[in-house]
């Protein structure tokens, strides 16, 4: 073992594991469900392990899935300050209810003033294609300014398979998205605009004496916890929904596009959750500042350094594995003081049947000088020794 490519192994339970005994203690894990769909995704929403797939990044129609990204918009406008939601908006001829006749609305009316809390509910928890118009002109000045906003900011979260026209999701040439690009959608509402997700969960909104419900019916769902987000629905586009719950310390998103119905969306939903909760689970085995090693520097004030990572390491692993996870260390150089707090001095590696699952930097958590002139003659002679 060179000083150069220190390396360190540790069982996270304490224990080591033959091949033999791993083998035997194995879970066994099922393949992903059969899904009914255009295209379907599973990911944990923290580490981004990706569960489950099909047709992840085939080009679909969004329908109000759309107004996902709409929302989105509206939240991070929110949060810049540029809008409020005590804003009234005045409605325009084109944000009129009667322009959508044969699609979920609001039921706003032109040339009446409307919140923009309002609208934004009526938006997520009705769906109303005539409050997109409605924001997306308070924002940007005309629906298509503000489509060009939803494709910046899709470009910006990654969203490389999806190009919006409209605020709504109705069918139109162009007019696209993929599962994977929808997941990425969910996990930045989620992080990036909490306040604005929270609304998500709400189960049903009146406006104008008209009480609707929220379509996401996995909402009443005793046996998950279901706080959003969307479906979505065209006669092209076939019935879509995506969904996040939450179980203990896990936080999963499902998409399912192009299902048959509004019962199978919810049931190839369901399907997904179930088994991602059921087969895996996301822990966290070191925590931020956690001492890892402790390691030789030379030249110093003390012989030793504390080594650990700055962040928390959550990984998201089969259920029943946590006690076969390893890990090990590389540093990238032998270590010698002077060396401040926070030196970045290697790299954190997470493994599972010898497959490495994610990595972390490797820093010093502690100071180490200078030692005196004649440690630091000692140490000099010894390492040329021993190089």
């Amino acid at each position: 073992m060179t000083l150069l490519k220190s390396k360190f192994i540790t069982q996270l339970c304490g224990l080591v594991c033959s091949a033999t005994i791993f083998a035997a203690n194995a879970q066994i894990l099922p393949s992903p469900p059969q899904v009914n769909a255009k295209g379907y995704f599973l990911v944990d929403f923290t580490t981004g392990k990706v569960i489950a797939e099909g047709e992840a990044d085939t080009k679909l129609a969004p329908a109000s899935l759309t107004k996902m990204m709409t929302s989105y918009v509206i939240g991070t406008e929110i949060n810049a300050g540029n809008i409020s939601g005590s804003d009234m908006v005045t409605i325009s001829e084109k944000a009129w209810a009667k322009n959508f006749p044969e699609s979920s609305k609001m039921f706003i009316e032109v040339g009446k003033q409307v919140s923009v809390d309002d609208l934004n509910r009526g938006i997520i928890i009705q769906s109303g294609n005539d409050a997109c118009v409605a924001m997306a002109e308070h924002i940007a000045g005309s629906e298509s300014a503000f489509s060009d906003l939803m494709n910046a900011h899709a470009e910006k979260l990654g969203m490389t398979n999806t190009h919006f026209i409209n605020s709504h999701g109705l069918d139109t040439d162009e007019h696209y998205t993929t599962p994977r690009d929808m997941a990425t959608l969910g996990a930045a509402l989620i992080s990036d605009v909490p306040d604005e997700y929270a609304l998500y969960k709400e189960k049903s909104f009146t406006y104008n004496g008209i009480k609707q419900y929220n379509r996401n019916t996995l909402l009443w769902d005793a046996s998950l916890e279901v706080d959003g987000i969307k479906t979505g629905h065209t006669s092209e586009a076939g019935y879509s929904l995506v969904t996040s719950a939450v179980k203990d310390d896990m936080r999963l998103i499902a998409v399912v596009m192009g299902t048959a119905s509004e019962r199978a969306r919810k049931v190839e939903s369901k399907k997904l959750l179930n088994y991602g909760f059921r087969f895996f689970e996301t822990i966290t085995p070191y925590k931020a500042g956690d001492s890892f090693a402790e390691q030789r520097i030379w030249m110093g004030n003390k012989e030793t350094v504390s080594l650990g990572i700055l962040q928390d390491t959550p990984v998201t692993i089969p259920r029943g594995q946590r006690k076969n996870l390893k890990a090990n260390f590389e540093l990238d150089k032998t270590l010698e003081a002077p060396i401040a707090k926070g030196t970045k001095v290697g790299t954190l590696f997470l493994q599972l049947e010898g497959e490495e699952i994610a990595q972390y930097p490797l820093v010093t958590l502690e100071e180490v000088g200078e030692g005196s002139f004649f440690s630091k003659i000692y140490d000099y002679l010894r390492l040329q020794i021993m190089q």
